[in-house]
């Protein structure tokens, strides 16, 4: 009997374990080809060579999940973590692990996931998912799952994760992906495996499901998100739904054991900060256990403290870099009455900065302490603001000059006419689009670049790190003019005018000119090379400039100049030489030079065979010259003489001593015998106009000492006695006559009516008549009389 019992109820087992197949049936999904071969690109889970892999779940949670920061606080906020099933670290088939994404490109870097099977079996090899991946240790359903998701079938293999926490914001959210099985064959459309990630207050009320899609498009699963193919590549005969947020299926990049993954995903939710709320995630298999199902948590992404948003709301990063000291409004996620706010800058509090809002002026970290009652713990964030200065830059032009050898822009000429900043790092691109991005599209040999006229390169001038300007570079090309330049006459006279015509350009650059125009006058008196640069349109210039060459031949100059002389004197008028020259006098003579002897004006034509001029010269009556004044010492005789002018024309004067035997310019004459009379003469060079007159050149000795020694005993001007007038006295110093001097009495012996005078300076004076001239000369000067006893 026991038998037959034990027998039915196995067959009503089997019966029903028949009938659950027929109400949930299965396709079994195509093959996936080539996919062993790519063996290896594979994410690591649980992998011995990171330490977090012997991390039980606690420390998953607190120390790869949760988002602490610079907080502190936020790790003691976290208690109560369990996962389910409950197997230890050591166990190999746990359904829960940490993963790391190795050198694929899966888009978490690390992190907690959880599979409805073994977590080991998610990635590190290949496993053929026709074969199920492994599961744990088989679990049941899980009531809150069931009233979050209502699932169409039952639930297996529920796998769970929750834990309690005290936010210190207002807002609480984490990263996620969702990975199945069941993204093969035409499974979209009609099965998915139930997941929910349920939130509420830790003090009791319902659930809140956060793995929803935004805008109400419903809860995260594989028929809710999913292209219009099939695994395979065929149609999927239900459609594409919420495709946005399917990422793809595993075939391109394998990673994974699964066969398709959503794109990451943010589950949010408004909370109160300082209460206390529980977090549970749980997955479970939907209808059968052998395509399992993962969540990935991305590592760090689980955020329950304060954040930093920038003016849009976007959270901010740990650091952002700022350029020219812009200054930057940051807000905390916080904004509660009750709460109190505190701001620091590198550490230090800023005075009044007490809202939940800060400008940041410089560069520094920015600290907010967000402090709410009944929590010690305030919720902290922080941010460091890197600074760097943008380079000045300019929209500009740059022209190149093609000739047959330079036919590419050289762009690293353009770099000064850009920026002058010292260090200005450079970015040229061709298109509007990469220089935005500042991708690595940018120009690469800049030396050589073949662009085209008016062609608009957008450079991107930086610092050399993250501050930069975007401006305009213009190409513009134009093909080197070549310049020419004539003349109108290549040979003229001083003072001709010559009309110069450059050819060849727009514009023109002259070297002697100011002007720009083709075209230039000038008069010459000397030989002159002229040069002319040709200037394009665009302003190009040419390599060489013209040159010519305008000889002006030698200015004809004479010698012939006006001159003076005497009656009964002949002048020579000479012409003087010069190259080729020929003469034509108006006394119609033809020779260099012409003799005259009266009065009046001669003109010359001189011809050197390009030019002819005319020099005139005057020949004048000379009026006789006339000394005025001698002064003779030390043997010097000088001749002061007066030379009238003839209509403001003088002659050179020379003078003799000799009576005109010999004739110097100097009026100095040196060497002169005392006590001696000569004959001065001086007349106008050339002429015969003589002034003349005699001179004595008297010399006393300023000192006598009549001692009877026959030196210096008396003052003697015997030698004048025959000189017509001759007089002469002597005086004291009171001006009384003491001496006077005649033809009879030339001697003053030192006496006064025979006696001796005193010792003392006397002064005397003379005159006399010289016979010839008639020029009448008159003599002082002082004497010292020295009576020695």
């Amino acid at each position: 009997m026991k038998k037959c019992l034990l027998f039915f109820s196995f067959f009503l087992i089997s019966l029903n374990f028949f009938y659950s197949q027929i109400v949930y049936p299965r396709k079994v999904p195509r093959p996936r080809t080539n996919l062993a071969s790519r063996a290896g690109a594979f994410i690591d889970v649980n992998a011995p060579g990171y330490v977090p892999s012997g991390y039980d779940i606690t420390q998953l949670v607190k120390d790869v999940l949760i988002s602490t920061g610079s907080n502190s606080c936020v790790t003691p906020n976290i208690s109560n973590v369990q996962v389910s099933p409950n197997l230890l670290v050591s166990n190999a088939n746990r359904s829960w692990g940490y993963f790391h994404k190795s050198a694929t490109n899966f888009p978490f870097k690390d992190g907690i996931v959880l599979i409805t099977g073994k977590a080991s079996e998610a990635g590190n090899d290949y496993i053929d998912v026709n074969s199920a991946i492994g599961y744990a240790v088989g679990t049941g359903s899980d009531p809150d799952l069931v009233a979050a998701t209502n699932p169409s079938k039952p639930l297996n293999d529920a796998v769970i994760l929750e834990f309690d926490f005290v936010p210190t914001s207002t807002q609480v959210k984490f990263n996620y992906l969702f990975a199945s099985e069941e993204y093969t064959g035409s499974f979209p459309c009609s099965y998915s495996d139930a997941f929910a990630l349920l939130l509420r207050p830790a003090s009791g009320g319902p659930y809140q499901n956060m793995a929803v899609l935004p805008n109400g498009a419903g809860p995260v699963s594989v028929t809710n998100i999913h292209s219009d193919t099939e695994f395979d590549g065929g149609s999927l005969q239900c459609g594409a739904l919420n495709a946005n947020f399917f990422d793809s299926y595993n075939t391109a990049n394998i990673e994974t054991n699964f066969n398709g993954r959503t794109v990451p995903l943010t589950a949010t939710a408004t909370v109160v900060p300082g209460q206390q709320y529980h977090f549970k995630m749980v997955l479970a298999d939907a209808g059968d256990r052998i395509y399992d199902s993962a969540v990935f948590l991305e590592g760090g992404s689980f955020n329950i403290g304060v954040e930093l948003l920038d003016p849009s709301g976007t959270t901010l990063p740990e650091e952002i870099n700022v350029c020219d000291n812009t200054p930057q409004i940051i807000t905390a996620s916080v904004s509660d009455p009750n709460m109190t706010y505190q701001w620091f800058y590198n550490g230090t509090p800023i005075t009044g900065a007490t809202s939940n809002t800060v400008t940041a002026a410089q560069p520094g970290t920015y600290t907010i302490e967000v402090s709410f009652p009944g929590n010690p713990c305030p919720g902290k964030a922080s941010i460091e603001i890197h600074g760097g200065t943008t380079p000045v830059a300019q929209d500009a032009t740059m022209l190149l000059c093609t000739t047959p050898d330079i036919t590419t822009f050289d762009l690293n000429n353009a770099m000064p006419l850009i920026s002058t900043t010292t260090g200005a790092v450079f970015r040229f691109y061709q298109t509007l689009a990469d220089a935005q991005a500042q991708n690595n599209n940018y120009i690469q040999n800049i030396s050589n670049y073949n662009g085209n006229n008016n062609q608009i390169l957008y450079v991107v001038v930086s610092n050399g790190g993250f501050c930069s300007k975007m401006v305009q570079l213009k190409l513009l090309k134009e093909v080197t003019p070549t310049a020419h330049i004539a003349a109108s006459k290549l040979k003229i006279c001083p003072g001709e005018s010559v009309n110069l015509t450059a050819t060849g350009g727009a514009t023109y650059l002259w070297s002697n000119f100011s002007g720009t125009g083709n075209t230039q006058t000038v008069t010459l008196h000397t030989t002159t090379t002229f040069t002319v640069y040709a200037i394009g349109e665009k302003g190009c210039k040419s390599l060489q400039p013209a040159t010519v060459t305008v000889e002006v031949v030698p200015e004809i100059i004479s010698s012939l100049a006006t001159v003076e002389m005497c009656i009964g004197d002949r002048v020579t008028l000479d012409a003087g030489t010069g190259p080729n020259y020929s003469y034509l006098w108006s006394t119609g003579e033809t020779t260099q030079t012409i003799n005259v002897s009266d009065w009046g004006i001669y003109s010359v034509m001189i011809d050197n065979g390009y030019c002819t001029k005319t020099f005139t010269a005057e020949v004048r009556g000379a009026a006789t010259p006339f000394i005025t004044a001698l002064d003779y010492a030390s043997n010097s005789l000088t001749i002061i003489a007066e030379n009238p002018p003839i209509n403001n024309v003088q002659g050179i004067l020379e003078y003799s001593i000799d009576n005109g035997i010999t004739w110097q310019e100097s009026n100095v004459f040196t060497g002169l015998q005392n006590n001696t009379t000569y004959s001065i003469q001086v007349r106008v060079k050339g002429t015969h106009c003589v002034g003349a007159i005699e001179f004595f050149t008297l010399q006393i000795s300023n000192v006598i000492t009549p001692n009877q020694d026959g030196i210096n005993d008396v003052l003697n001007l015997t030698k004048l006695v025959d000189y017509k007038n001759f007089t002469g006295s002597v005086f004291d110093r009171y001006g009384a006559e003491i001496y006077k001097f005649s033809k009879q009495t030339p001697i003053w012996d030192g006496t006064l009516g025979g006696k001796r005078l005193s010792t003392g300076n006397y002064w005397y004076k003379f005159n006399f008549e010289y016979p010839k001239s008639k020029v009448q000369m008159n003599w002082t000067g002082w004497i010292m009389l020295k009576n020695i006893k």
